[in-house]
């Protein structure tokens, strides 16, 4: 993975909680969210999607177990509980791991790992180019995407945001770089290490900007900007 890792953890118990953080801050390229109450922790799993989820099982009245069933199928579960005894339970609720508490750093890798690597192999390939069209993911879609309709792709955090001359965009989890190899690189030069733009859209530019055919202006990033004469001129 090249990007940040966003994670949520839920555990009524703050020392727990402090735990985690301590080893995501250790381990580095972690961005957490900690939750001592069980219904905030998951309305925030359900509305931001985290990477990886870290969930105690017995936090009062609330079973992690049960709690288990709303988390969005994307999200990577690793339980965190004192009890050896529901390990079996947590497993066959597809966790990506276990970790009975206390566990010491080395455990904590292992399970990171564990759940990069299951990111990764679910991660969505690039998809091949048609004719005059690129095909990307939004959300559960297949959205076709014609190459004369793109005005300029913009990364954004783990996304990609498609922005098309029809109106609107399409928001993609294809990487920037994924699909500056899908574009014909020609067409669609890369002028930033945020932004792709469609060559025939460009109305004007200078050394620090790009202004589009349909009035939006995109920034020129200081190591494209030699090139940019070569970049945009007509073929």
């Amino acid at each position: 993975m090249e990007n940040i890792i966003r994670c949520v953890a839920i555990d009524d118990e703050p020392l727990a909680l402090d735990v985690i953080a301590k080893f995501c801050e250790r381990r580095g390229g972690i961005e957490l969210r900690t939750f001592s109450d069980p219904e905030e922790g998951m309305a925030a799993v359900a509305t931001s999607r985290p990477d990886i989820l870290f969930l105690d099982i017995e936090m009062g009245d609330t079973s992690g177990l049960s709690l288990a069933s709303k988390i969005p199928p994307e999200v990577c579960l690793i339980f965190t509980t004192a009890y050896l005894h529901y390990a079996i339970e947590g497993f066959n609720l597809d966790a990506v791991d276990y970790l009975h508490k206390p566990f010491a750093y080395n455990r904590f890798e292992i399970a990171i790992s564990k759940a990069v690597r299951r990111i990764n192999a679910h991660a969505p390939a690039p998809h091949p180019r048609r004719e005059g069209s690129i095909v990307v993911k939004q959300d559960y879609s297949n959205v076709t995407i014609p190459l004369d309709d793109i005005l300029y792709v913009e990364a954004v955090e783990r996304y990609s945001r498609i922005y098309r001359q029809s109106g609107g965009c399409t928001v993609t989890r294809v990487l920037l770089k994924q699909l500056s190899e899908m574009l014909p690189a020609a067409d669609f030069p890369r002028i930033h290490r945020s932004f792709i733009v469609s060559r025939s859209k460009v109305a004007s530019y200078t050394r620090q900007e790009i202004r589009l055919t349909s009035g939006a202006t995109l920034p020129v990033g200081r190591q494209y900007a030699p090139a940019l004469p070569t970049l945009l001129s007509p073929s």
